[in-house]
């Protein structure tokens, strides 16, 4: 096998298991202002930026015929305290240390390709020393960064800066979203899916997509 030109990986739910806590705290948001969100939209906020979650969000809460809709802000000041205090606390995905310290081992290129804002990403990466090893880091809120995923324009960026083709990159993500900016930029994909998805969800959630990893140690049998 082709030994890629660098590895782009996303933060949130591939190397970090913070979707549950993201999840937690946009229920809790949504809920404060009388709209639950059922899991298939909580699944549909993954791998976004925060202010077009947010939008989302928002919008649902129109549809559903509340008296008033919030701002962007109201949700966010609900939001943000639960999150930040959730996100400190999420530990490693199996396999994300190893699979970051074999490709730093290996001389292989390695950039964050991330929703997450920049401080954010600070938050949830201060408890893991081992993301230290991934130094180009493109985010959510980079001046340089236009749309955001599904959009490819995060990997674009991110191997632009390692200065390498993106269709030689392998693309590592989870969410639909991902996935989806990943292919669009040309890289090949990993996709480590929610481990509550049925074969039908997948296919449906991920289409064009046949391989599914169960771990990101998976992965190091191929990077020899």
């Amino acid at each position: 096998m082709v030994r890629p030109a660098a590895c782009l990986f996303d933060l949130d739910g591939l190397l970090l298991d913070t979707e549950p806590l993201h999840a937690e705290a946009w229920q809790h948001a949504a809920s404060h202002f009388g709209r639950p969100l059922a899991s298939h939209e909580l699944l549909a906020l993954r791998g976004r930026r925060r202010h077009d979650c947010a939008d989302q969000v928002l919008q649902w809460i129109g549809a559903s015929g509340a008296a008033t809709t919030p701002s962007r802000d109201d949700l966010l000041a609900v939001r943000q305290p639960i999150a930040e205090a959730l996100l400190v606390r999420a530990a490693p995905m199996p396999g994300a240390p190893d699979l970051v310290e074999h490709c730093a081992a290996l001389g292989i290129p390695m950039a964050l390709a991330t929703s997450s804002s920049k401080a954010a990403v600070d938050l949830k990466a201060s408890p893991h020393p081992w993301l230290a090893a991934i130094r180009v880091r493109v985010h959510g809120d980079d001046p340089h960064l236009g749309q955001g995923k599904p959009a490819p324009d995060v990997f674009l960026l991110a191997a632009e800066r390692l200065g390498v083709d993106a269709q030689r990159c392998w693309a590592f993500e989870d969410s639909p979203a991902g996935v989806r900016a990943a292919r669009a930029a040309g890289c090949r994909v990993h996709v480590l899916p929610p481990s509550h998805l049925s074969v039908e969800q997948r296919r449906e959630l991920y289409p064009g997509i046949e391989c599914f990893l169960a771990s990101l140690i998976e992965v190091l049998e191929e990077l020899q």
